[in-house]
């Protein structure tokens, strides 16, 4: 199975909680007979905005609950459900299922062609990335980002039983994204990266004759029932792959990749040398 999830076109990035209480609303309406149109109009909405907010891609604004309830018969459930909401941010909304599942992983594979995995990132570099976003991203924003990241990154020291593999192409580096003083401090962030015993980081040279992934970067994950998901990203969209078919095929061309890029210990001296070089 192939689950595309794209972007949301500007609204609100979607949540459990926020999922979770659009089924709420949704139900209490269906359980008083009441249409999407119907209710807007009694609760003074249009029947699109009430769509969204059932679909989890609306925040509700602060008197959507207490305009619903007597609608809704008084239970009291909205009021309640509205206390919980929340928008996860700083994770894009095509990400989070991938992100749910890297948080149990007990086997995590990355090749990257186009920019640092977030697992590897500096706020220094982040920042960088997100000065070329568009639309522009103001400073909570920006913070929101690195915020995630952040958290998402303390699963390399904190779950030293999971075996974290990273191909990056040797571009990433040369490509000075940020300056040259971002660089550094990203290839130096990198190299004590690789001093952890259970994350691998392999360069794919710039020159290379043979090269299994030039269809694009990806990632692989193995559950701790030992099922295997894979995932691509693109512009604004991401696919979460569970069909086992599908992420076999990637499987094999990332191990192609592994004997194709320097070891990892070649992989070091090169980063040592790049850094050396700035």
């Amino acid at each position: 199975m192939v689950d595309g999830v794209v972007g949301t076109g500007g609204e609100p990035e979607s949540s459990d909680s926020l999922r979770t209480f659009g089924a709420v609303v949704q139900a209490l309406r269906e359980h008083a007979g009441l249409s999407r149109e119907e209710f807007g109009d009694l609760v003074g909405l249009s029947k699109h905005t009430v769509a969204s907010v059932e679909l989890g891609r609306r925040m509700p604004d602060p008197t959507f609950a207490d305009r619903s309830e007597p609608v809704l018969g008084n239970t009291g459930a909205l009021r309640r459900a509205a206390q919980h909401l929340a928008r996860q941010p700083g994770l894009a909304a095509w990400f989070r299922r991938w992100a749910q599942l890297e948080a149990t992983g007990i086997t995590l594979y990355t090749y990257e062609c186009r920019m640092i995995p977030g697992l590897l990132q500096t706020k220094a570099y982040v920042q960088a990335l997100a000065a070329d976003q568009l639309p522009p991203l103001d400073d909570s924003q920006i913070e929101e980002r690195w915020a995630a990241r952040a958290e998402r990154q303390q699963l390399l020291r904190e779950r030293p039983n999971t075996a974290f593999s990273f191909i990056l192409e040797e571009h990433l580096f040369l490509r000075h994204t940020g300056g040259v003083e971002v660089t550094s401090e990203l290839i130096g962030h990198v190299l004590e990266l690789t001093k952890l015993r259970n994350v691998e980081i392999q360069i794919m040279p710039l020159v290379q004759e043979s090269h299994a992934g030039l269809q694009g970067p990806m990632r692989l994950l193995e559950t701790p029932e030992n099922k295997w998901f894979a995932y691509c990203e693109g512009q604004e969209s991401g696919q979460l792959i569970s069909d086992r078919k599908l992420v076999s095929v990637l499987q094999s061309r990332y191990a192609r990749m592994r004997s194709q890029a320097l070891t990892p210990k070649d992989s070091t001296s090169l980063l040592q040398r790049m850094r050396g070089d700035l």
